[in-house]
């Protein structure tokens, strides 16, 4: 099957934001009293979810709102350095080329998500950003609405187990890929409908050659 329109995560999807995350993530746990990650536990963590981290970390679920907040806050302020992966901006243009639909949702603001895409941000559709930690899966259904198609006819694409999640809540097919935050033998442990090994793969996956 080939697809029509496009759900892109962004960070660790089609930008490269791990040393930012990490800046940001140690930033809140000194605020909010959490335990702050080495680079060497980041990596441990790329083969757990998204609830098994908080609860490694030992984060306040009570608090995530407020850390979701400051992160959001404390991620802007690094945007100037934030780069796409190389291809994506390209990617993007040839899809919306070949008259694909894109969406970006993100946990991210679209401030700094239309700073780091620089030109490409003119190929996307919508921006729904600001997601909850868990809460995608309601930005994901707006933006099929937008996008008026059947959701067969939509591919979700991310790098967390949240993100494949989101897409079976709202109905979306579910893509993972190789290279974001998360161990991509683990994404593939939990059976996305595509999985892209890099980001040549996913332009054929909307019939855009």
């Amino acid at each position: 099957m080939t697809y029509e329109f496009a759900i892109f995560d962004f960070d660790g999807t089609l930008a490269d934001t791990a040393a930012s995350f990490m800046t940001a993530c140690n930033a809140a746990a000194r605020r909010y009293g959490f335990r702050e990650l080495s680079v060497e536990e980041f990596q441990s963590l790329r083969t757990m979810g998204s609830r098994e981290i908080i609860a490694h970390l030992g984060v306040p679920v009570w608090k995530l709102p407020q850390i979701a907040t400051f992160m959001r806050r404390a991620m802007a302020t690094e945007a100037a350095s934030v780069r796409l992966f190389p291809g994506a901006a390209e990617l993007l243009w040839k899809l919306k080329a070949a008259g694909i639909g894109i969406a970006i949702v993100s946990s991210n603001a679209e401030q700094g998500i239309r700073a780091a895409l620089g030109e490409a941000a003119a190929t996307i559709d919508l921006f729904e950003c600001g997601a909850a930690l868990f809460g995608k899966a309601q930005h994901f259904k707006r933006a099929i609405r937008h996008s008026g198609l059947d959701a067969a006819r939509i591919l979700a694409i991310g790098d967390e187990a949240r993100d494949i999640d989101a897409a079976r809540k709202a109905g979306v097919a579910a893509g993972a890929v190789a290279w974001g935050y998360a161990d991509p033998v683990f994404l593939q442990g939990l059976g996305p409908d595509r999985f892209f090994a890099n980001l040549e793969e996913i332009a054929p996956a909307f019939g855009a050659i």
